[in-house]
């Protein structure tokens, strides 16, 4: 469990960022989404005047796998690769890691597709990645039309196939699809169930239909307030069956409208979904962070341009636990993370 604070500006967002763009990356999408985002000159540290080049290093169980890349900007204002290497090192029988190297030069990443062992599992890696962003729920919003019943692989990264998803829960994992019923009467006391079937004009298209209690009219997502809206949403994708989830599942402020109640709810879900994946959330929300434990905790700070992240240690909050909660302190500059 990971649970970003600080203030405006201090990086929260860059962080999850990072993610979201070598998700790209791995999708072979490196130079449609630097076009989408403003250019290379837009995503590089105060522009290519300051940053010459962009690089990352990641290494994951403990260290055994790892991926570095460089990235340096075109003419034409998109990047290219001037270095891109996997390793693979097994500490117990060698001193150095086995590099699989995939040269430089390239628009794409050389990864996908590779006949390289160590270069199959790091893919597999970063594709398991997922950012969500359940914030629009305006009417024009994709989770609130119909969707192709048969888009039900995996929850969407802004719910637009929600429908599509909980049909199929119904249908195959009727004990999750129940859990999320139950978390979502816990919010919403006017709740009574989900009501999905495929349209009746088109069998192919299913959309989000729920009944109220104490009436016998069915509802569409137009119906449900925002913030009900991206509870069911959040609810839907963490109470998900285990083999569906990510390995890595990134959050942005899911707090965004949902009452203090349901804050804590979610809450209580983000932990037990945390056992089973590793999550990251960056929220501005005192009453979400009142949840969590000191090691839950990273503080975010920006220090002389940068962004530094210090979680948090137990045994320097023990006193004023027994007084405050994580967020009260946050709010009251104990904790940094502040303007």
């Amino acid at each position: 469990m990971n649970i970003l604070i600080g203030s405006n500006g201090a990086g929260k967002s860059n962080f999850v960022g990072v993610f979201k763009f070598l998700n790209q990356v791995i999708k072979e999408n490196l130079q449609n989404y630097t076009a989408a985002s403003g250019g290379a000159d837009s995503i590089l540290y105060f522009g290519r005047k300051t940053s010459e080049e962009m690089s990352f290093t990641l290494s994951f169980e403990d260290g055994v796998n790892g991926y570095e890349c460089n990235f340096s900007p075109t003419p034409e204002d998109n990047f290219y690769f001037s270095n891109e290497n996997t390793w693979f090192h097994d500490k117990q029988h060698y001193s150095k890691p086995y590099n699989e190297n995939m040269g430089s030069g390239h628009l794409e990443s050389e990864i996908p597709g590779s006949k390289k062992r160590v270069a199959q599992y790091v893919s597999d890696y970063l594709n398991s990645w997922r950012l969500y962003h359940f914030h629009d729920t305006s009417d024009s919003a994709k989770v609130k039309q119909t969707c192709n019943i048969a888009d039900n692989t995996t929850l969407q990264p802004d719910a637009r196939n929600l429908a599509a998803f909980l049909y199929l829960l119904e249908k195959k994992h009727p004990d999750h699809f129940e859990n999320i019923q139950d978390a979502v009467r816990m919010v919403a006391p006017f709740f009574d169930r989900f009501n999905l079937h495929p349209s009746q004009l088109n069998e192919d298209k299913i959309r989000i239909e729920w009944k109220e209690k104490g009436s016998d009219d069915y509802f569409n997502a137009s119906a449900l307030s925002d913030g009900t809206l991206r509870f069911i949403c959040l609810a839907t994708f963490l109470l998900q069956p285990e083999s569906k989830l990510p390995s890595i599942i990134l959050l942005d402020e899911p707090e965004l409208g949902l009452h203090p109640y349901a804050i804590t709810v979610l809450a209580d879900l983000l932990r037990s979904t945390s056992k089973c994946a590793q999550i990251i959330v960056a929220t501005q929300s005192v009453t979400l962070v009142n949840q969590f434990e000191p090691e839950d905790i990273v503080v975010v700070d920006r220090e002389k341009g940068q962004s530094v992240f210090d979680r948090l240690d137990r045994p320097d909050m023990t006193g004023w636990l027994e007084e405050y909660g994580l967020g009260d302190l946050w709010e009251k500059n104990v904790l940094g993370g502040r303007p």
